[in-house]
């Protein structure tokens, strides 16, 4: 996977953020910070913006400004959000590049991502904007995603791929999320 990321086939996917689990994610404030940017870029350049929730009756909803910015929100008690028909009919076989953002690393976003790739879409994984209780989950579970077959990323390469060049109409507003 040698390619840039490109806004015009892909879809950001954002995994169980949930306001009730993100006070026990080491590094939590900084995996919700960096997913609201790759989320508000995302609606500035037309990608579309997925969202997931484990088990939300038990566990609590999405922090509210993370779902605002999903375009969809769904919820779901199996770990890998492909055993849910519905998040299949959401992608668009167009967008073939997911860009893929959440907790927990090495539960639900690992099992979401090998999921995706098995039915042939291919998966940024973006390390600054996932997160796990625990920081070796999180690192061994980045290293099985990349060892499996996605791409390793961090937000501001997902931003400045999806923009291109600095002439980009979004470019200024874009840089503004950064700084």
């Amino acid at each position: 996977m040698n390619t840039l990321c490109d806004a015009l086939r892909s879809t950001l996917i954002l995994i169980d953020l949930q306001a009730r689990l993100m006070p026990a994610v080491d590094g939590g404030d900084n995996v919700v910070q960096r997913a609201m940017i790759l989320a508000q870029a995302a609606r500035q350049l037309g990608v579309p913006v997925i969202g997931t929730e484990q088990n939300p009756e038990k566990l609590g909803y999405n922090i509210p400004a993370i779902r605002s910015l999903c375009d969809v929100t769904i919820a779901k008690s199996h770990f890998d959000a492909c055993a849910r028909p519905q998040l299949s009919a959401l992608l668009d076989p167009r967008r073939d590049e997911l860009i893929v953002a959440g907790c927990e690393a090495h539960v639900c976003v690992l099992q979401t991502a090998l999921g995706l790739m098995r039915t042939g879409y291919q998966v940024r994984l973006v390390t600054d904007a996932i997160g796990s209780r625990h920081a070796h989950d999180r690192v061994t579970a980045i290293d099985r995603a990349r060892t499996a077959g996605a791409g390793l990323v961090t937000s501001e390469m997902v931003l400045f791929e999806w923009l291109r060049h600095s002439n980009h109409p979004e470019f200024r507003d874009i840089i503004g999320l950064i700084k």
